[in-house]
């Protein structure tokens, strides 16, 4: 257990920016950016600081037979994945956002069944089902009337794409992050995702205004978005992957719904409930059983 206590705080410390993401990114769409601008943003910034990194570190060259995976991790986690969430979160409300993309852990299990045959134990089953439960718990009777939704179907239709992009990325660059450091991987992921998103983001990220952004309604959000649910958290993710199980750290999604929740608290806008801390209850219990108990088989 004391091997993952690091890895288990990473992916901590992920989720919890991850959980307040929901709130910041949609702040500055469409007012200020688009989303497939801001899509831009996020992975040109990622690119330019990891590669940047990167020159200050002897790293391993990339294996041949590895780069088709490092084309798939790239398009699946830096390019459709981050878009479908973007794009869903632009057109749809943080409060749906929140519900959708922690059905991830779900897809992690039915892909790793179906590409490596791996088994599914009871405890783990239990887990995430518990965990799943206090999400949709707390999803449901959270007050979303102060959040504005241009397009919700589609939005929430782009939300289940994301999820199951980043179910599969999470499967196949488990592997990469545990022969490459992650340096080296993150800056060809990357670069593979600026690649993709490019010709889809370009007009909208010319659109800006860059000269006369505000710095509190729009640049701070934005170097959020950028260094911290953009680089950090795909960073600490990738540690805490080379650590622990896919399932493991998917899992950690089901967080983010109570850290929306803290957030808004702490803002002065929102209040905790009953309702909220036996959701709270039933997620904690599913990630302590996804991650913690082994199976007895």
């Amino acid at each position: 257990m004391q091997k993952k206590i690091f890895p288990l705080l990473a992916a901590t410390i992920a989720t919890t920016i991850y959980g307040i993401n929901h709130t910041v990114a949609k702040m500055v769409m469409p007012i200020y950016i688009g989303s497939l601008g801001l899509v831009l943003l996020r992975v040109l910034g990622a690119t330019i600081m990891f590669w940047t990194i990167s020159l200050f570190f002897k790293s391993k060259p990339i294996d041949k037979e590895d780069r088709f995976t490092i084309l798939k991790c790239g398009i699946f986690g830096m390019s459709l994945n981050i878009a479908a969430f973007i794009a869903g979160l632009d057109y749809s409300t943080p409060v749906n956002s929140s519900i959708l993309i922690i059905i991830s852990p779900i897809f992690v299990v039915i892909l790793s069944f179906f590409i490596f045959k791996n088994k599914i134990n009871f405890i783990k089953i239990l887990g995430i089902i518990l965990g799943f439960i206090g999400a949709i718990i707390l999803i449901l009777t959270a007050d979303s009337n102060s959040s504005i939704g241009r397009n919700i179907p589609l939005g929430n239709f782009l939300f289940i794409v994301n999820s199951i992009s980043y179910a599969y990325y999470l499967i196949i660059v488990k592997p990469m992050a545990e022969k490459y450091d992650l340096i080296t991987l993150f800056k060809w992921l990357f670069l593979v995702g600026l690649i993709f998103n490019f010709p889809l983001g370009i007009n909208q990220f010319l659109e800006v205004d860059w000269p006369n952004l505000p710095l509190y309604q729009a640049i701070l959000p934005m170097a959020f978005v950028v260094l911290g649910t953009t680089c950090m958290t795909y960073f600490l993710n990738g540690y805490a992957l080379s650590k622990l199980t896919s399932t493991e750290v998917a899992v950690f999604m089901y967080l983010q719904p109570i850290i929306g929740v803290l957030f808004a608290i702490f803002t002065k806008s929102d209040t905790i409930t009953v309702t909220i801390i036996i959701a709270s209850i039933l997620i904690f219990s599913g990630v302590y059983l996804t991650t913690v108990l082994k199976s007895r088989n």
